[in-house]
C-alpha cells in the first residue's frame, strides 16, 4: 500500500493486493487476490474487483450512476478476474430500477476512456476499444468486439462473439457472431475471423454463413425466413444460438440489412 493511498475502514483486501500512489478505495469494497491498482484510482461503493484485476490511472469503478432517478439505494459493481479497466474508463454502479448490478466479466479489456453504464451486462473475453460509450441496461455476449468510438444504445444486446466496427452507432440487437458497422449500424455479415480464433471449424462456418443469408438476406416476411432456416439449420449450435438470441424479448428490436450487403465469403 502507497502511503498515500486512502483505504476506508471496511474494506477487504485480498492477499497480494497493490494499491498505487493517490488511489482511494471506499468502505464497502471487496478486492480480490493479486489485484493491482496503479496510481490515482477511485473504487467505491458496493464494489467487488475480482482477481488479478489490473486498474489504470484515473480510472473510476463502482461510483453513483448518472441517473437522475438515482437515490443511493444500495446497488452493486462487479469486475472480473483479471479484467484490465484502462485509464479514464468509468464503470458505474446498478440502480434499483435496473438489474442492480452492473457486471464486467472475467479476462476482458476496457481500453482508455470507455463509459460502461449502470445496469450494463458485459461477458467474459470482452474487448471494448478506445472511446466506446453505452447508455444503460446494455448486454454485450462473451468475446465480444467493440470498436473504437462505438455508441451503443440502452437496452441494446451484443450476441457472443460479435464484431461492431469503430464509431458505429448501435441502437439495435447485433446477433451472435453477426459484424455490424455504420451510422445507423447495419448487418454487415459475420465476424469470421473472431469465430476462426475461436476454433469454428469450415463446415460450421458455411451453415452459419448458410442461415444468415436465409434469415438476412432474403426477399420475403422475417418470420417465414426464420423458419425456414431453423427447419434447415437449427440442428447446428451456432445456427441454435442466433436464433435464440432473435427469439429472446428485446426492448430494442434487431439490427437487419439488405442481401447485397451480406457479401463476405467463407473460404
Amino acid at each position: 500500500m502507497h502511503p498515500t493511498a486512502i483505504i476506508e475502514p471496511g474494506a477487504q483486501l485480498g492477499v497480494g493486493v497493490e494499491i498505487g500512489p493517490w488511489c482511494h478505495v471506499g468502505p464497502a469494497v471487496t478486492i480480490g487476490d493479486g489485484a493491482r491498482l496503479v496510481s490515482h484510482v477511485v473504487v467505491d461503493g458496493d464494489t467487488r474487483i475480482g482477481e488479478g484485476a489490473l486498474l489504470y490511472p484515473f480510472c473510476t469503478v463502482g461510483l453513483a450512476p448518472q441517473d437522475l432517478k438515482y437515490r443511493n439505494e444500495p446497488t452493486r459493481c462487479e469486475i472480473g478476474a483479471r479484467t484490465q479497466v484502462r485509464e479514464h474508463c468509468t464503470v458505474h454502479r446498478g440502480t434499483v430500477t435496473g438489474s442492480g448490478v452492473t457486471r464486467v466479466g472475467a479476462d476482458c479489456l476496457l481500453m482508455a476512456v470507455v463509459h460502461v453504464a449502470h445496469d450494463c451486462e458485459i461477458g467474459d473475453g470482452v474487448v471494448i476499444a478506445n472511446n466506446v460509450v453505452m447508455g444503460g441496461h446494455v448486454s454485450i455476449g462473451a468475446g465480444a468486439v467493440i470498436g473504437g468510438a462505438a455508441a451503443l444504445h440502452q437496452f441494446v444486446r451484443i450476441g457472443r462473439g460479435a464484431m461492431v466496427g469503430g464509431v458505429s452507432g448501435v441502437e439495435a440487437d447485433v446477433i451472435p457472431f453477426g459484424s455490424v458497422i455504420g451510422n445507423r449500424a447495419r448487418l454487415s455479415g459475420l465476424n469470421v475471423i473472431g469465430l476462426r480464433r475461436r476454433g469454428a471449424d469450415r463446415a460450421g462456418l458455411h451453415r452459419l454463413r448458410a442461415a444468415v443469408r436465409l434469415m438476412f438476406g432474403s426477399d420475403g416476411v422475417f418470420n417465414a425466413r426464420l423458419a425456414e432456416a431453423r427447419a434447415a439449420y437449427g440442428d447446428d449450435p451456432m445456427v441454435a444460438e442466433v436464433l435464440a438470441f432473435i427469439d429472446a424479448p428485446s426492448k430494442r428490436g434487431l439490427i437487419r440489412t439488405a442481401a447485397t450487403v451480406l457479401d463476405d465469403d467463407v473460404p
